[in-house]
């Protein structure tokens, strides 16, 4: 009896162990609203689960100081890692990386560019950005009658989120629906509330005539609405859309000046990129692209989302 008594405690001591885990995980960088959101959402579910404990470290938007984490995590001898890439350009470098020291790898948010080359234990986790930008166009096309001036607020060029959107805007409005929008001006504000900001105010102060703003992210579709309402300007005259539904951007909605953005699960990206790290480091196979839907918000719906994010 005492040896069966031994036996199983030994194997439950066993099976804990077995699913414990240390988990890497670099972020982009921790002053951003999205980003925070993920961070969380990752942080909280990680508390639920027995064994498992994270080390979360802030890029700081720097690409050196990611790779220094990401290659501190691999000296550390973690189980897994979770990266939120600074730069999507520079993810080849951070694989190959993980794949030499055997240590598995799950991409959060922001798309690798060597999404379809990854080694066979690395995923990418986050939503599928043909669906963002497509959704927030057809949304503004919708709104405008499929005629008007549009400017196009992009996010960081070296994000592969950014060029996406950008690319979906472009192909919306080629459509025989939208084909009457012209786009007059195109520049990025790097995802940020007051470079979107200072942006339109320097096209307004220029005698741009606009009347939508399409935004890669709501952030700088909050400066842009921060901007008008600088200069004195109705916003019942523009169409303004984001991408994300950030709690400020539903504010926004509700408020009247946010027309269209769309949902982005950050918490469940978050919950979902340590899930795939976790089966990884278990030798479990999981699919190398784990993709959570987009959904349209607008003012009809924009209470159903308010507490999502």
């Amino acid at each position: 009896m005492k040896k069966f008594i031994l036996g199983t405690a030994m194997a439950l001591v066993m099976s804990t162990a077995a699913h414990a885990a240390n988990v890497g995980v670099s972020m982009a960088k921790f002053d951003d609203n999205f980003l925070t959101v993920l961070r969380n959402g990752m942080v909280d579910y990680s508390k639920t689960l027995s064994g498992v404990t994270l080390q979360v470290e802030d890029a700081q938007n720097d690409v050196a100081k990611q790779q220094s984490q990401i290659q501190n995590f691999i000296a550390s001898k973690v189980d897994a890692i979770i990266v939120n890439p600074v730069d999507t350009d520079a993810t080849a470098a951070m694989s190959k990386l993980a794949a030499d020291a055997g240590i598995p790898l799950v991409y959060v948010n922001r798309q690798p560019v060597n999404i379809d080359t990854l080694p066979d234990n690395q995923a990418f986790v986050a939503s599928n950005e043909q669906e963002s930008g497509t959704l927030e166009t057809k949304e503004v096309c919708r709104l405008l009658g499929g005629k008007g001036k549009a400017v196009v607020i992009m996010g960081e060029l070296s994000n592969q989120a950014a060029r996406m959107r950008t690319q979906d805007v472009h192909d919306v409005v080629k459509t025989d629906e939208c084909k009457g929008i012209e786009i007059v001006e195109e520049q990025t504000a790097n995802w940020d509330r007051t470079q979107g900001s200072d942006l339109v105010s320097n096209w307004l102060s220029s005698g741009l005539e606009f009347n939508a703003v399409i935004s890669n992210n709501d952030e700088m579709a909050i400066g842009a609405i921060q901007a008008l309402k600088a200069a004195g300007k109705d916003m019942k005259d523009y169409v303004i859309g984001g991408v994300d539904a950030t709690q400020d951007a539903l504010v926004a909605m509700q408020a009247g000046d946010l027309d269209v953005t769309v949902f982005q699960d950050a918490a469940g990206q978050g919950k979902g990129s340590l899930d795939a790290a976790l089966k990884l480091a278990k030798g479990e196979k999981i699919d190398k692209k784990v993709y959570i839907p987009f959904q349209l918000v607008t003012p009809e719906n924009v209470k159903d989302f308010v507490t999502k994010n």
